[in-house]
Formats: structure tokens, sequence, C-alpha cells
């Protein structure tokens, strides 16, 4: 599985952290919702529903990890199938690559709306205890 932080965006935050070079982080955080494993670049297995909703994780980190603050709905999804996986990007449309992750919800049937409700998509980092 190639979930979790892009390369790019994983050599930036190193570079940053042991170089001090200067890393601009993105100004949103875009979920793109996938039927499989999104791949290194994030575009395998993208789900007939190709509208990305904006996250807004309004709280703090802590422990390495952050959660959404806000529900993403989906409205009228667009086909049929069970979405196992999400990308995130910096841009609505096009853009970068940030990250991916796992999912577990329902299938959907066109036509229904899907919801990730606030606090269920937890993004982390592995932190030494």
């Amino acid at each position: 599985m190639a979930v979790g932080l892009s390369a790019a965006v994983a050599n930036a935050i190193l570079n940053a952290l042991c170089r001090s070079t200067a890393w601009t982080e993105p100004d949103a955080v875009w979920i793109q919702l996938h039927t499989g494993d999104p791949g290194a670049a994030g575009t395998s297995n993208v789900a007939t529903e190709t509208t990305r909703q904006q996250a807004t994780f309004g709280t703090t980190a802590s422990g390495g990890a952050i959660s959404n603050t806000a529900a993403l709905t989906w409205t009228n999804v667009a086909g049929s199938e069970d979405y196992t996986h999400y990308s995130a990007w910096d841009a609505e449309t096009d853009g970068n690559f940030l990250f991916s992750g796992t999912i577990t919800a329902n299938a959907v049937t066109a036509g229904d709306t899907f919801t990730i409700a606030v606090g269920d998509m937890d993004v982390s980092l592995t932190v030494a205890s």
C-alpha cells in the first residue's frame, strides 16, 4: 500500500526540520475519494464522484494527530461504489498531492449523500513514546 505522505511533502518536511529549508504549507486541504489505494501519486482508483471537498482542521494537533473539525459532505454522488481511501490535495482541482489514507464506509448508490463526520478524518504521524 502506498498510503501516507507524498514523497514531495515528506522531503519538504525533512528538509525544513533538518536543513532549515523553508517549506510553504498549503493554504487549504482538499479531499478526493477513492475506491482503492490512491498510489504514490494519489491518482489511482479515483472514485466516480470526482468532486473534492475542503477539509477543516481547526483544532491544534496533539500526540502527532489531528482530526477534521467540520463535516465533509458529498451530495448526489455520481456513482454506485464503495469508498475505501482518500487523497488530500492543495487545490480543489489539479494541484499537488499531499497525503492519502484509508476510510471505512458503507457502499453508496448514485444520488446518495456521503459524509465524513466531524472527528472521523484522523491524520497522524508516528511519534516516539
